[in-house]
C-alpha cells in the first residue's frame, strides 16, 4: 500500500530557522537514517520525499463555476506549517509507524492513497 506522510508543524521540534548548524546537522542525520531504515526494510520503498519551501511562498488554485482564482499563501492553518512530504510503500500502517518514528518528532499525517485500477 502507498502512503503519503506530511510532516505538519514542528511538533516537538523548534522551527528549522532557530536550529543551531549542529542540531541542524543531527536532524539531517535522522532523515538520513529513516531513508535507510526503509532501504533495509523489506516490502517498503520511498517513492518521493522533499522538504517544502515556506507556506507563505505557496499559491492556492481554486476553481469556481468554471473560473480558475490563484491567492497566495497557504489554503489552511494545518497546511501553514507543512515542512515536507514522504511518499512511501509499506506492507502495512505499522510498518510504516516503526519506521517514521526515526524521524525529528515532527506531528505527522499519513494517509493512504488510492489505487485507481
Amino acid at each position: 500500500m502507498r502512503y503519503l506522510v506530511l510532516l505538519v508543524g514542528d511538533g516537538e521540534v523548534k522551527p528549522w530557522s532557530e536550529h543551531t548548524e549542529e542540531e541542524q546537522e543531527a536532524a539531517m542525520g535522522r532523515f538520513a537514517a529513516f531513508d535507510a531504515a526503509c532501504s533495509e526494510r523489506e516490502g517498503v520503498e520511498l517513492l518521493a520525499g522533499e522538504a517544502l519551501g515556506d507556506p507563505r511562498d505557496a499559491t492556492v488554485m481554486r476553481t469556481r463555476a468554471g473560473t480558475v482564482e490563484l491567492s497566495d499563501g497557504p489554503y489552511a492553518e494545518a497546511i501553514e506549517g507543512m515542512g515536507g512530504f514522504y511518499l512511501v510503500e509499506a506492507p502495512d500502517l505499522d510498518v510504516l509507524v516503526e519506521l517514521l518514528r526515526v524521524l525529528p518528532p515532527y506531528d505527522i499525517q499519513i494517509h493512504p492513497t488510492v489505487e485507481v485500477t
